[in-house]
């Protein structure tokens, strides 16, 4: 299924700073950048909570927050891209 995971880091001080990073890199685990702080991702259920797990544990509930968009299985129909930075087949195949 296609999630689209949003955050909102306060980076007004250097640990901010280090949260942002860390939440940055943990999405690119599991997806694709589309914006600075939005990912598309295609995962299954298991790596839903997962990813929600490691992000909740990252934030400062009181000063950042995590979206989490479910768009499903048929996202393609969901999904119009515009402009710059066209996206990837996150679904098809990868060459390094």
């Amino acid at each position: 299924m296609m999630v689209l995971i949003t955050y909102d880091v306060n980076t007004e001080t250097k640990e901010g700073k280090k949260r942002l990073h860390k939440v940055a890199k943990e999405c690119q685990n599991y997806g694709q950048r589309v914006q600075n702080s939005v990912f598309e991702c295609i995962i299954d259920p298991t790596q839903l909570l997962v990813i929600q797990s490691k992000l909740t544990k990252i934030i400062d509930v009181e000063k950042d927050s995590l979206r989490f968009y479910f768009l499903g299985d048929e996202w393609r129909k969901r999904v119009e891209h515009i402009g710059a930075k066209p996206g990837i087949d996150l679904e098809g195949t990868l060459v390094v």
